[in-house]
C-alpha cells in the first residue's frame, strides 16, 4: 500500500457507550483515581513538541515537572507528615503521566520514584521527614546513583565504597576505579543537587555489603550548577530517546558526608561506631533493601504498557479514517482497517493491551498488600517475580507494538508531528532500564526452579507431575480474585480436553497451564543434571539452559496474564463490555497459541488439525471485533486529545 489515497471521516463507534464501559472495566478498582487524572491533566501539560532540540526538551521537561508538582503529582502515595504511604497511588500517578511525554514520566520517575523512593524505602522516619517533603515538591532535585560503568544489573558487586570514619563520624564516598563511575543517572547532568549513592559499606575494616547514602554533589548559584569539592558530574549527551532527561555521570573522590546521611532503615552505624542491623544475614539484608525499590519496576512496566496503548490508539484511529484502493464491489475505496492483515496487525495488540492492563491491576494490588502486611518472605518473592516478569513482557510488547503501529500508518507514521517516531525512540530504553529484560526473565525462571527444588526433593516421577501441576495453578503470586474461576475452568477442561473447542476458556487455560508445567519440569531435570557436574563444567552446562529458562519465564508470565484477564472479565458488571472482553480474551489466547503452535504440536498437546484451525479462528475473531475498533481503543483510557497526533486532527 502507498500513501496516495484519500482520507475519510472518522468512523463512529458502533455503540457509543461501549468504550466508556470498557474503560471502567479495564481501570478496575483504580477507576476513580485514573479518571481523576484524565479530568485534571491537559494536553499542553503532558505533550512535548517532538521538534524540540535536546536542550529545549530538557528545559521543557523540568518546567513541566515543577508545574505538575504544584498539582500534587509528586506527593501522591508517599509517606508525608499528613499522609500515609499508598503504593497504588504512586503507580497510578506514574501511569497518568505516561499517557503523555515519556521524558516527563521518566523525569518524574527519577525525582519521585527513584530519588524519593530510595529515601522512603531505605530511610528512617527521621530521614524521611527531613528530605521527602521538599523532594515531592520538586524543590530538592536528586538522582538515584546505582548503575556503574562496570556493573549494571549486578548490583551486589558495584565498586563504589562508603567507608565509615569514626574519628570524624562521617562516611567517605569514593569511586576507586574508572569502572566505579556512576552512569546513565537521570538528573545528574544538569538539574540534580543530591544523589542517593549506592556502594559497599565498610565499617571497622569489614564490608557490610551494599548500602545507600545521600550525597550533595552540586550547588546551584544564580541558575547555574557547580560541582561541589570532590564531586565530578558529566553529561551522557544526546541519546536515542528521552531527550528531555538529563542523564549523566557521577564520580566521587573521598567525599565526606555526615553519618546521618546513611539511609539506615535496614542497617546503619550506631553512636558507638559499630554496624547495627535487625537483619543478621547480609544476603537477606541486600535483597530486603532492593525489594523496597520494586515499586520502580512496577511503574516502568506500567508506563511501557501505556506507551503501547498510545501507539495502538493513534494507529487504529488513523486506520478507521484512511482509505486505500478501490473496492472490487464498486462502492468506493476501502478503509484500511477493513483489510484482514491490517486487522491482524493491530487488533491482537489491542487484546494484549487489555490483558496487560488487568495483569497490572493485580500487580498493583499485590504491591499494596506487601506494604500493608509487611515484608513476608513468600509475598515479597512473589511480588518481585511478578514485577520482573511483567516489566519484561510489557516493555517487549511496547517496543514491538509501537513499531507495528508506526508501519501501519505508512509515511504519515514517520512524520514527527504524528508522535509515533518520538514514542518509538523514547520507549526503546524501557527494555533495559530498571532491569535488563533478559536478566529479569532469568530471575523469574530461577525463582521457579528454586520453588521446584524446595518442594519436590525426594518425590517419585508420578508425585512430581501431580505436584508440579498443582504448583503451576496455585503459587502465592497469583492469588487473585479470579483464581477460583480459573481452577474450575481447568478442572472441567481436564475432563473434556479432547472434545473442547479452541474457544473453550477452560481448554485455553489448560493449554497455558500444561505448557508451563512441561517446560518447568523438563528444565528442572536438565538443571539438576548440570549441577551434578564437577566444578569447572557447570557454567557451560547452565549457560546452555538459558534459552530454556527464558522460555519458562515467558510462558509463566503468559499464564499469569491470562489468569488476570479471566479475573477482570469475572469482575466486569456491564454485560456488553463483558461480552467484548471475552472476545478480546479469545483473541489474546489464540494469538499466543498460534505463535507457539509448533511447540504444542511437537509435544503432542495439539493435533495438526487443531493447530491449523488457530489461524482461521484468529482471522474470524479479528473480523468480529472490527466493527467495535473505535470503542476498543476508547476503552484503553487515553483521551483522544492527549494523543497529540496531527494526522488525527479533524
Amino acid at each position: 500500500m502507498t500513501d496516495t489515497a484519500t482520507r475519510s471521516e472518522p468512523t463512529a463507534a458502533a455503540d457509543p457507550r461501549l468504550g466508556e464501559a470498557l474503560k471502567v472495566a479495564l481501570d478496575g478498582q483504580y477507576h476513580v483515581t485514573r479518571q481523576k487524572a484524565r479530568d485534571t491533566l491537559t494536553k499542553d501539560e503532558i505533550i512535548r513538541d517532538p521538534s524540540l532540540s535536546m536542550d529545549e526538551a530538557r528545559a521543557w521537561t523540568l518546567k513541566a515537572l515543577k508545574h505538575l508538582s504544584t498539582k500534587g503529582y509528586g506527593n501522591r502515595g508517599f509517606t508525608l507528615p499528613d499522609q500515609a504511604s499508598d503504593p497504588a497511588a504512586v503507580v497510578t500517578g506514574f501511569e497518568a503521566l505516561a499517557h503523555g511525554d515519556l521524558s516527563l514520566v521518566i523525569k518524574a520517575g527519577v525525582q519521585y520514584g527513584l530519588w524519593g523512593g530510595a529515601i522512603e524505602g531505605l530511610g528512617t522516619d527521621e530521614q524521611i521527614a527531613r528530605w521527602l517533603p521538599d523532594i515531592v515538591k520538586a524543590k530538592h532535585l536528586g538522582c538515584f546513583a546505582m548503575t556503574e560503568m562496570g556493573h549494571g544489573s549486578d548490583v551486589a558487586n558495584i565498586e563504589t565504597t562508603l567507608t565509615y570514619d569514626p574519628e570524624t563520624d562521617e562516611i567517605i564516598v569514593d569511586s576507586p576505579t574508572p569502572s566505579a563511575t556512576k552512569t546513565y543517572i537521570g538528573n545528574a547532568a544538569l538539574h540534580g543537587t543530591s544523589a542517593a549513592v549506592f556502594g559497599q559499606l565498610w565499617v571497622d575494616g569489614t564490608c557490610q555489603g551494599v548500602h545507600c547514602v545521600v550525597v550533595p554533589f552540586r550547588k546551584v548559584t544564580k541558575g547555574k550548577g557547580v560541582d561541589l569539592p570532590g564531586c565530578t558530574s558529566g553529561d551522557n549527551g544526546h541519546k536515542g530517546g528521552l531527550l528531555g532527561v538529563d542523564n549523566g555521570t557521577l564520580r566521587f573522590d573521598h567525599v565526606r558526608v555526615p553519618r546521618a546521611n546513611l539511609l539506615s532503615r535496614y542497617g546503619g552505624i550506631g553512636d558507638d561506631g559499630s554496624y547495627v542491623s535487625e537483619i543478621a544475614s547480609s544476603g537477606k539484608r541486600f535483597f530486603t533493601m532492593l525489594g523496597t525499590l520494586v515499586r520502580g519496576r512496577v511503574c516502568v512496566g506500567a508506563g511501557a504498557a501505556i506507551a503501547g496503548r498510545r501507539a495502538l490508539s493513534i494507529a487504529t484511529r488513523y486506520a478507521l479514517r484512511r482509505r486505500q484502493f478501490p473496492s472490487p464491489d464498486g462502492d468506493g475505496e476501502v478503509v484500511l482497517l477493513d483489510y484482514l492483515w491490517h486487522q491482524r496487525r493491530l487488533l491482537p495488540g489491542i487484546a494484549k493491551a487489555y490483558a496487560f492492563g488487568f495483569a497490572n491491576n493485580d500487580l498493583i494490588e499485590l504491591l499494596a498488600k506487601s506494604r500493608t502486611e509487611g515484608f513476608d518472605d513468600d509475598l515479597q518473592r512473589s511480588l518481585e517475580s511478578r514485577a520482573a516478569g511483567l516489566k519484561a513482557a510489557q516493555s517487549r510488547f511496547a517496543n514491538d507494538i509501537v513499531q507495528v503501529s508506526r508501519e501501519a500508518c505508512g509515511g504519515a507514521g514517520f512524520i514527527s508531528e504524528n508522535q509515533l517516531t518520538l514514542l518509538r525512540s523514547d520507549v526503546d530504553i524501557f527494555a533495559t532500564f530498571e532491569g535488563d529484560n533478559t536478566v529479569l526473565m532469568q530471575l523469574v525462571a530461577r525463582g521457579l526452579l528454586t520453588g521446584y527444588r524446595e518442594t519436590w526433593t525426594g518425590l517419585d516421577r508420578r508425585e512430581t507431575v501431580t505436584k508440579t501441576a498443582d504448583m503451576v495453578a496455585r503459587m502465592v503470586l497469583e492469588r487473585t480474585a479470579g483464581r477460583g474461576a480459573v481452577d474450575a475452568l481447568v478442572a472441567r477442561a481436564r475432563r473434556v480436553s479432547n472434545e473442547a473447542g479452541v474457544l473453550d476458556r477452560g481448554w485455553q487455560v489448560l493449554m497455558f497451564d500444561e505448557r508451563e508445567r512441561h517446560v518447568l519440569e523438563s528444565l528442572a531435570r536438565r538443571y539438576q543434571q548440570a549441577m551434578r557436574l564437577p566444578k569447572g563444567s557447570r557454567f557451560a552446562a547452565v549457560n546452555d539452559l538459558q534459552d530454556h529458562m527464558l522460555t519458562l519465564a515467558r510462558v509463566h508470565t503468559d499464564r499469569l496474564v491470562l489468569g488476570s484477564f479471566v479475573a477482570g472479565i469475572e469482575a466486569c458488571e456491564d454485560q456488553a463490555a463483558k461480552r467484548m472482553l471475552n472476545t478480546l480474551c479469545d483473541l489474546y489466547v489464540i494469538d499466543n497459541l498460534e505463535a507457539d503452535r509448533a511447540w504444542f504440536t511437537d509435544h503432542s498437546f495439539m493435533t495438526q488439525a487443531r493447530s491449523k484451525s488457530l489461524t482461521r479462528t484468529l482471522n474470524h475473531l479479528c473480523g468480529e471485533l472490527r466493527p467495535d475498533a473505535l470503542a476498543l481503543v476508547e476503552g484503553l483510557g487515553i483521551p483522544a486529545e492527549w494523543l497529540g497526533s496531527k494526522m488525527l486532527d479533524d
